[in-house]
């Protein structure tokens, strides 16, 4: 009977998969995109993506170095931050928007806070909101030697007519990580597949969202128009790869379908009432900041308790 009863502290449920192993399957999830924006913008993409990611990890290196704390770059999470934060520039933005961005999202939004797992905001998103405050005209540049003029989102806003084909291959304009919804699908295909993530936030995100637009976009259930604000902008890339991050999201199954609605109907606003074409990123934040209040609400009763009294 001894053999039979085992007896440790907890957790007692424990995964196979580690921080390092999850993080480099997303690593790994975003190289389409990635490699998507590199040949559609250039060397200049690829110079902002290493030089982005480069100053993320150093940074989170030297907080470390400094407090005389146990290094943590071996798990890849400052990796994947400074590649999402790079994925959401412009190609035209120097270099020094980068190292900022990243000095930001991984000193301010993640270490002053605790860490890995203590941080209110995703850190990516956060820091690309702090420069879009900061640095507008910059953020908001999207010229480029590839292409001028307006994003096909701010063309939609406009009442422009957009290629819808191009925007699904990422021939567009744009951030670096965001034109291609080709290459943001293969990726999200990878973290499924991996069961890194599953589809109840991106799956309620997209389909509240694409409700919103329906039924306030003033134009319908239009298919092209549904189909260039699907493929347009951020909403992909949100909606699988920072949505769907472990620390920022909601713990409960119920809570995660009621902060991806959230989700999508915050973008629906932002972008059918707002001054701006997009509105993912500040979106997510503020879905963000509402986590706790959703687990809480959505928080499953403990066994024996709640139930009606004899």
């Amino acid at each position: 009977m001894s053999d039979l009863m085992k007896v440790s502290s907890n957790p007692h449920i424990r995964a196979k998969s580690s921080t390092s192993s999850i993080m480099m399957t997303v690593v790994i999830a975003l190289l389409p995109a990635a490699g998507f924006g590199i040949y559609n913008f250039g060397l200049d993409a690829l110079i902002l993506i290493l030089v982005t990611v480069l100053s993320t990890v150093l940074t989170e290196y030297i907080f470390e170095k400094i407090l005389g704390k146990k290094v943590t770059i071996g798990d890849y999470s400052a990796v994947v931050t400074g590649l999402l934060l790079a994925l959401n520039l412009p190609v035209s933005a120097p270099w020094w928007i980068g190292v900022i961005g990243g000095v930001f999202a991984i000193l301010v939004v993640k270490m002053l806070f605790g860490g890995l797992g203590q941080n209110f905001m995703n850190p990516a998103l956060g820091a690309r909101c702090f420069l879009l405050i900061s640095f507008t005209s910059i953020m908001t540049n999207f010229d480029c030697d590839a292409y001028t003029g307006a994003t096909p989102l701010a063309a939609l806003k406009n009442g422009e007519a957009v290629n819808i084909f191009d925007m699904v291959v990422g021939r567009t304009a744009g951030t670096i990580g965001e034109t291609s919804m080709v290459a943001i699908v293969i990726g999200a295909c990878i973290l499924i597949m991996a069961g890194v993530i599953d589809l109840r936030i991106p799956g309620s995100y997209i389909v509240s969202f694409v409700i919103f637009v329906a039924l306030f976009g003033g134009r319908g259930f239009d298919y092209a128009y549904l189909s260039a604000h699907l493929a347009g902008g951020g909403l992909m890339l949100g909606a699988f790869f920072m949505a769907t991050d472990y620390v920022t999201r909601p713990i409960t199954v119920k809570g995660q379908y009621v902060y991806g609605i959230l989700l999508g109907i915050l973008t629906g606003i932002f972008r059918i009432f707002g001054p701006s074409s997009e509105g993912v990123s500040y979106a997510i934040i503020l879905g963000n900041l509402l986590v706790p209040l959703i687990e809480k609400a959505t928080l499953p009763t403990a066994f024996g308790k709640g139930g009606a009294k004899a």
